[in-house]
């Protein structure tokens, strides 16, 4: 096991199947996300996030998730090192069979600083507050008092700043995701000459989908900040 974990294919099945655990996350963090844009008064999304603070989720999937992004990034950041050291002069030289993602294909590892760098942004703005030093109101909703999150995440949209660093953020992550989605397929061995392509298109579609739904829900919620 331990031989397989550091050979060059236990370390992509590794980077596989924590990206692939990942973008479940994404799905999630989009689907709760979405509910500040209820005109409810933060009600919706207070409630769900309450539910994600739970003892189950806080110690049993957050430490899990946190797993998967060291697994993933560490794993990341060997694989380049390596690859870049073995390849040499002739880097990328096998990219021009993927033009499609060639760009994201050769800029993987800038792409990772930049989600890595918003991840911490992300984490001092909202985790921090949250699980760390509770610098946050409170509100009761159907006679259960919890987190004021809603509040947070609005205070923080009206930084003008900050939202740019979101979009850009996002943006970051669509283009890995391009990569990222069908690679972790074929390293799993579901693709070939036609899954391939179609992995490729459904990536694509998926990444820019969870990306602009981050960066819509940015943008509408400093614009309505704005107008309020």
């Amino acid at each position: 096991m331990s031989n397989l974990l550091s050979s060059s294919i236990g370390r992509k099945l590794l980077m596989s199947l924590s990206g692939l655990f990942l973008i479940t996350f994404l799905v999630v963090h989009l689907s709760i996300n979405l509910l500040l844009l209820i005109p409810d008064g933060g009600e919706a999304f207070n409630v769900a996030a309450n539910f994600m603070a739970l003892p189950l989720i806080k110690f049993g999937l957050q430490p899990v998730l946190a797993l998967g992004f060291i697994v993933h990034i560490a794993y990341g950041a060997i694989l380049t090192a390596k690859n870049n050291k073995a390849r040499g002069n002739n880097k990328y030289a096998s990219g021009n069979n993927t033009k499609e993602v060639m760009w994201a294909s050769k800029n993987m590892a800038v792409l990772g600083v930049t989600i890595l760098a918003f991840l911490a942004v992300h984490m001092v703005d909202y985790w921090i507050p949250l699980q760390i030093t509770h610098a946050v109101g409170s509100v009761t909703i159907g006679g259960v008092e919890m987190h004021d999150t809603y509040s947070l995440v609005a205070a923080n949209f009206q930084n003008p700043l900050k939202v740019v660093l979101y979009v850009i953020g996002s943006l970051g992550l669509a283009v890995h995701l391009t990569h990222g989605f069908w690679s972790a397929f074929q390293t799993l061995g579901a693709s070939n000459t036609i899954w391939r392509k179609r992995w490729t298109v459904i990536g694509t579609v998926f990444a820019w989908v969870v990306s602009l739904g981050f960066c819509v829900i940015a943008i509408a919620m400093y614009a309505c900040g704005s107008c309020c």
